[in-house]
């Protein structure tokens, strides 16, 4: 308890050395639980943009390229399925439920998609979780869309506000269908997924806004008097769709057709499991993991070796110190210890702060990364994992402040406590 105190009180003596190595082992200790947290929880939000689905058919591509495109909205796909093949596929024994999804078209940047009702009714995302309302309803007629919470909060839409579709994804729009506004009347609320970045319309409205049939303003006029015309109860389609999406009820079906699309002949189609192409994707994003370790590692190291070179260059300023405490009778062994405290104190109180900072960073970027990265972070104690990360700092603060501490031991043994470089 002595050299504990004694530790303490030189600590405070050299508090502006000090606290300048505590500031570098706290932002290392930050970083890593940060790049940490932000890497384990970005591989749940990856996962859990969808679930519950058992396949997902699209035009014979590249599973992961299917999987981007048609769930996380990246790339685009050369072909589509014909509505001719989804209907015949989707009629198969087993099929409990299915969503035909159209891309193609945007909205300032924001993608618009294309679907049915069953959308609402049968997609899941996170652990099985359905989409709910913030506001509104889903779409009841042809020249109305649906809105994700980001296309709502960042675009300042309301309820029964007017919408222009353009034709092109992203940024870059190639014909705008001034003659065919919709009117907004739901947004939903946040899950975190490319769902939040998406505007949703009628399947039966795509090939409208293209000039497949009637413009929708030309409908909307004849609403009233057509109450039970096919595109009023959203029963049109166009003629081809990007994908669609297939629950079944039983894993069984979902194999034997798996197999069926895949050798499927009228045209080349390709059905995935979206599970196991999550999976398939995030392997091939091991080596970006690693690189973030890495580099967390790299600043633990550095801010060590910073610790090191401190105590190091202490120890020949504080000659008159310890000789002070040779001389009342400390022994070698004392002066080692103390030392050894000293790197241990000052490593803890490192990591202490560094787990202060790591919760502010957490809480202060949490709604930023949820918005922009769809990266849900979960602010919760820390994990055993991370325990485990920051008992590994501590450790290596111990061994390194052994080296400071063995030459203060060899040194007093000589005495006067002469220390020569």
């Amino acid at each position: 308890m002595i050299l504990a105190k004694l530790a303490y009180k030189s600590l405070l003596n050299r508090r502006a050395s000090v606290l300048l190595t505590l500031f570098t082992i706290a932002i290392s200790v930050m970083l890593l639980l940060s790049i940490e947290r932000v890497r384990i929880d970005a591989k749940s939000s990856f996962s859990n943009t969808i679930s519950g689905t058992d396949l997902i058919v699209g035009a014979r591509t590249g599973d992961i390229q299917l999987l981007l495109s048609s769930v996380f909205r990246i790339g685009h796909t050369n072909n589509g399925v014909s509505w001719k093949s989804y209907e015949y596929i989707t009629s198969q024994r087993g099929v409990k439920w299915s969503i035909p999804i159209s891309l193609g078209d945007s909205h300032k940047g924001q993608a618009v998609l294309g679907t049915t009702l069953d959308y609402f009714s049968h997609y899941r995302f996170a652990k099985k979780q359905n989409l709910t309302f913030n506001k509104g309803h889903p779409f009841a007629a042809i020249n109305e869309v649906v809105l994700g919470s980001e296309v709502a909060n960042k675009l300042g839409y309301k309820l029964n506000d007017s919408i222009v579709i353009s034709h092109g994804m992203g940024n870059t729009s190639f014909h705008h269908h001034d003659d065919n506004p919709f009117k907004v009347v739901g947004i939903l609320n946040p899950t975190g997924t490319p769902v939040d970045k998406t505007l949703h319309i009628p399947l039966a409205a795509i090939d409208l806004i293209h000039g497949g049939k009637a413009s929708l303003e030309h409908e909307h006029e004849h609403e009233h008097e057509h109450e039970h015309d096919e595109h009023n109860n959203l029963v049109g389609h166009p003629k081809q769709i990007t994908a669609f999406l297939m629950g079944f009820n039983s894993p069984l079906y979902t194999l034997q057709i798996r197999r069926n699309i895949n050798q499927y002949k009228p045209e080349a189609l390709l059905g995935i499991m979206p599970t196991v192409t999550l999976k398939e994707l995030w392997e091939m994003l091991a080596i970006v993991e690693k690189i973030l370790l890495l580099f967390s590692a790299v600043v633990v190291l550095i801010s060590l070796l910073g610790m090191l070179t401190t105590l190091l260059a202490n120890l020949s300023q504080r000659r008159r110190e310890l000789a002070i405490l040779r001389s009342v009778g400390a022994r070698p062994w004392h002066l080692f210890t103390l030392i050894s405290i000293e790197s241990l104190l000052t490593t803890l109180l490192g990591c202490l702060a560094g787990s202060v900072l790591y919760y502010l960073a957490i809480f202060s970027a949490g709604g930023y990364l949820q918005s922009h990265a769809g990266i849900s972070v979960n602010i919760t104690i820390l994990s055993y994992y991370e325990l485990g990360l920051i008992g590994v700092i501590m450790a290596a603060g111990f061994i390194i402040g052994l080296i400071p501490a063995t030459r203060a031991y060899f040194y007093s043994l000589s005495d006067g406590m002469s220390i020569k470089a």
